[in-house]
């Protein structure tokens, strides 16, 4: 595949000064050049409180997504965009809904949830522990009491065309980084937790991102050495493997029997507090290309934004050995600086977690202070 060989002389012929503000300062040949974000229409999805469903553990009709809509995957089908995103309803309880869009920027979302907690086996992971005994309620003073649920989704294509989904189960006390496929995108088998091995299944973990390449306009998940591979994690990054896309095992250091960090924050910079995958990894000629949110620590940090900021920045990987880091940008090409992105739910994020190629272009899909959802481009 072209990746971005010759991104200064693109951007000096598109001579956009909106593009120029946005894009990354130390330019990597490697790397996406910029990112515009379409400002005419974002935030594209915001919260629609009069959506109903019946929860299938309650039994009663929740507004699923009446608190927050945030952090967004997307997949190309049949020549529409298909936007999987996080939403909450007023006691913090995340379903992963859908939306479709045949140009990328305009969505129409289905009426209920395409992925919840059920009264399944994952239940224990993804059901707040809390909710049984006491009673559900929440007020400012227990602000996270009951938040639970499927979070944070994250799409790749298999090569024989299912779809695999990462997401975060939550129970209210432990994240926990799990898998699930469809064939349709709107039935979901769960094949549990990522990390299964007893020694790692109540181990933090989230935000799974699985090597992938473009075949057309389609995100393939992709083999290297055999194995197919993935970046996960939110303090630092680490690696898992596997055979087959559902049963993965972490690459661990065979003397210290710890996990493998093969990213990691920066004191200095966006990402001092911590690093954090964001859309699959892209395999490229030059390497494996990895889109990652940084947060920005509180002191020893990137003084050019606010403590806690969540900016994005990328990473290059050896395309044979996709632990080892070749490259990373020392600047973020996409921060926080519109008021839905610095005011919300959790102020002064941007938070990326979904991309596209369509028509011929990139779509990079994101968070905004964890209560709206935009959309950036990079016109190829």
């Amino acid at each position: 595949m072209k990746i971005f060989q010759y991104a200064i002389l693109s951007l000096l012929l598109l001579g956009c000064e909106a593009k120029i503000k946005t894009q990354s300062e130390d330019l990597k040949s490697w790397a996406f050049p910029y990112f515009e974000k379409v400002d005419s229409l974002n935030p594209i999805l915001s919260p629609t409180p009069d959506l109903k469903f019946l929860d299938p553990i309650t039994n009663h009709t929740v507004h699923w997504e009446e608190r927050n809509v945030l952090n967004p995957t997307a997949i190309v089908k049949n020549n529409k965009i298909y936007l999987l995103y996080r939403a909450q309803d007023s006691l913090g309880t995340s379903r992963i809904g859908m939306a479709i869009s045949e140009d990328g920027l305009h969505f129409k979302k289905m009426t209920e949830p395409i992925f919840f907690p059920d009264a399944d086996s994952m239940k224990v992971y993804e059901w707040n522990y809390k909710k049984d005994k006491t009673e559900q309620t929440n007020s400012e003073e227990c602000y996270f009491c009951y938040f639970d649920g499927v979070e944070d989704p994250r799409i790749v294509e298999s090569k024989a065309g299912d779809y695999f989904m990462t997401y975060t189960s939550y129970d209210g006390k432990t994240a926990r980084l799990s898998i699930a496929s469809s064939k349709d995108l709107l039935t979901w088998q769960k094949h549990g937790l990522v990390l299964k091995n007893e020694k790692y299944k109540n181990t933090w973990s989230k935000a799974g991102a699985i090597v992938s390449e473009l075949v057309g306009n389609k995100i393939i998940a992709k083999k290297i050495n055999e194995k197919y591979w993935m970046y996960f994690g939110d303090t630092n990054i680490f690696m898992a493997y596997s055979d087959d896309l559902i049963n993965w095992e972490v690459a661990e250091n065979s003397e210290s029997k710890k996990l493998i960090s093969v990213l990691h924050p920066r004191m200095g910079y966006f990402d001092s507090r911590l690093v954090e995958p964001g859309p699959f990894a892209l395999l490229t000629d030059n390497g494996i290309l990895l889109i990652y949110n940084g947060s920005n620590a509180e002191n020893f940090s990137d003084t050019s934004l606010p403590k806690f900021t969540y900016a994005a920045g990328q990473a290059l990987f050896d395309k044979n050995k996709p632990y080892k880091l070749i490259d990373r940008t020392n600047k973020f090409f996409i921060h926080p600086d519109k008021e839905y992105e610095k005011v919300g739910e959790v102020n002064e994020v941007c938070f990326v977690e979904g991309l596209v190629y369509f028509k011929g272009n990139w779509f990079l899909y994101y968070g905004t202070a964890d209560s709206k959802i935009g959309v950036a481009v990079y016109k190829n």
